[in-house]
């Protein structure tokens, strides 16, 4: 069959991945200039900004149950699509930490207790004493209160976007970088100067760009990427904050990822200074040899949500609508795209 796919972000390039893979000829259209990331804050992907955290059981609190067992299909299939694309180093499955301040101990200990009744016996979250947090991460000091999600990880975002270009490329996909598609019709897409592009089937896994067509909004994420070559991590870590979802990733090279804000507005421009002293100081006094790290980059970015921050996952006649991924883009892609295809019987 004859695929067109509206968005070159993860959605799209795994969508793009597994057609071609299974034999259809497959094209897909992005405004992005090229497959790579691009310098200039909030004007790529989403997924190139995130963290790439895996983490079903954490997310359990501003998550349902669908989203939870859609990240655990997940976290299954990372491991293979890694493979298969030759990067199976991106993957990284030694589990994620909670911590603490004593002055969070109350917000804290009721996330754990919510976390532990939706998520069930065989992934609940292990308290740890001191001596155990020193031996699973030296460098954390500070957190008076931890605990680990065994089951969780974290993927490397820009490594993976990358290998899956390259694969879909290989395997015959067909990238229109610099179109952007302002329509989307049952086996047509409706390029900006009007062109009309007719497929077998289409998919829209636009984000943000599907508006109007969907209720979908922006809601901002500010990130730091940090050089700490003095700052050993090997897990994502949560950090307990009042404003925040405080999280601290590791990326190759002694680097970091600090994020991120969650703002109700749809602006692109640059982070702010109170986003900036609030998420680099919960860092630090989680990790205090982040005191010398430098800020290597920072950027924005817009998570595409629907009015209840859930996914969405709809066909119709010639098409497939994929959307409103929010928090949970990298957690629930695989997943997702395995049940479109599987429900089209593709």
């Amino acid at each position: 069959m004859h695929m067109g796919i509206a968005g070159a972000g993860l959605l799209g390039r795994l969508l793009a991945l597994q057609l071609s893979a299974e034999g259809h000829r497959v094209e897909v259209f992005d405004p992005a200039s090229g497959p790579g990331p691009r310098e200039t804050s909030g004007t790529q992907a989403a997924a190139w900004t995130a963290a790439g955290m895996l983490s079903p059981v954490a997310e359990l609190d501003r998550s349902n149950e669908d989203v939870f067992h859609l990240g655990l299909r997940s976290c299954a299939l990372w491991p293979g699509i890694a493979q298969a694309l030759g990067v199976p180093q991106v993957c990284h499955f030694d589990g994620s930490l909670l911590l603490a301040h004593r002055s969070d101990a109350g917000a804290a200990q009721r996330l754990v207790g919510l976390l532990q009744a939706k998520a069930g016996a065989a992934y609940l979250p292990q308290a740890l004493q001191a001596e155990a947090l020193a031996q699973l991460e030296p460098g954390i000091h500070g957190p008076s209160l931890a605990w680990l999600l065994p089951c969780e990880g974290y993927i490397e975002v820009h490594n993976t976007l990358q290998a899956l270009h390259a694969q879909g490329t290989r395997q015959g996909v067909l990238w229109h970088w610099g179109r952007t598609v302002a329509a989307v019709e049952p086996g047509a897409l409706v390029l900006s100067n009007s062109v009309r592009a007719e497929f077998d089937h289409v998919f829209d896994v636009r984000g943000v760009g599907a508006k109007p067509a969907l209720p979908v909004r922006g809601v901002r994420g500010e990130v730091f990427l940090l050089h700490a070559p003095g700052a050993s991590l090997r897990r994502p870590v949560r950090l307990m904050h009042p404003r925040h979802s405080v999280y601290i990733v590791p990326r190759p090279d002694d680097c970091l990822v600090v994020g991120a804000s969650e703002i109700e507005s749809e602006d692109r421009s640059p982070v702010s200074l109170r986003s900036t002293l609030e998420l680099l100081s919960a860092a630090h006094s989680a990790i205090p040899a982040l005191a010398e790290a430098r800020v290597v980059h920072t950027e924005t970015n817009l998570r595409p949500a629907l009015p209840d921050n859930l996914p969405v996952l709809k066909h119709s006649a010639g098409l497939t609508c994929i959307n409103g991924l929010y928090r949970h883009g990298w957690l629930l892609a695989p997943a997702l795209v395995e049940q479109a295809l599987k429900e089209l019987s593709l």
